[in-house]
């Protein structure tokens, strides 16, 4: 199967960030280097196949760096790499529009959970 180039610089980033929890992992693992369990309550919700799965490609993607360290018991530790990091601040200013906006947000989906449970949405 033939990969089609992309058009614009945003299509490689959000390939790189997509899914539910990337962004999110980027972020706790740029604050300061996190073994497993660390990011496991960073980001409340997250399976544990969902980290690993996730874990992997951004290492594969070269955004964050897996360093194992041969003791007992054995040690993990993930931390962003030089090109984790500038993708991580590339995304401050999207955190600071979710800041500004999370009440507004979070109203809006609160109203449109209870519109459905109450049968009450416009389609």
């Amino acid at each position: 199967m033939q990969q089609v180039p992309y058009v614009c610089g945003l299509a490689p980033a959000i390939d790189v960030i997509s899914g539910k929890w990337k962004a999110l992992l980027l972020w706790a693992i740029a604050e300061k280097p996190c073994r497993f369990g660390e990011l496991k309550r960073a980001v409340p919700g997250i399976t544990e196949k969902m980290l690993i799965q996730h874990l992997r490609e951004l290492e594969a993607d070269g955004i964050v760096h897996r360093e194992v360290f041969h003791e007992i018991p054995p040690k993990v530790v993930y931390s962003a790499t030089e090109l984790g990091a500038s993708l991580n601040k590339a995304l401050e200013p999207l955190g600071a529009w979710g800041d500004a906006h999370i009440t507004e947000i979070s109203a809006r989906r609160q109203r449109k959970a209870s519109a459905i449970s109450h049968g009450t949405e416009s389609m």
